[in-house]
């Protein structure tokens, strides 16, 4: 999964400060690589059902669990 992120930069107010340029520059890459280095995945933290809790609670009976001989 990839964040997509857009900004719109406005133009500075001294346009031939190269003082604000160069800090525009680095807050951009700055955030470019905040967002796309990110160690967050959260397809890795997706439950894919009960856990051993649920079964715990529910025993062998529960009509959400596989049986060995329905597999």
């Amino acid at each position: 999964m990839a964040l997509t992120e857009t900004n719109s930069f406005p133009v500075p107010a001294e346009a031939g400060s190269t003082s604000v340029l160069v800090t525009d520059i680095k807050g951009f890459w700055k955030r470019f690589f905040t967002t796309a280095f990110n160690p967050y995945r959260p397809e890795l933290h997706y439950m894919r059902g009960p856990g051993p809790a649920w079964r715990a609670k529910h025993g062998m009976d529960a009509p959400f669990r596989l049986k060995p001989r329905d597999i």
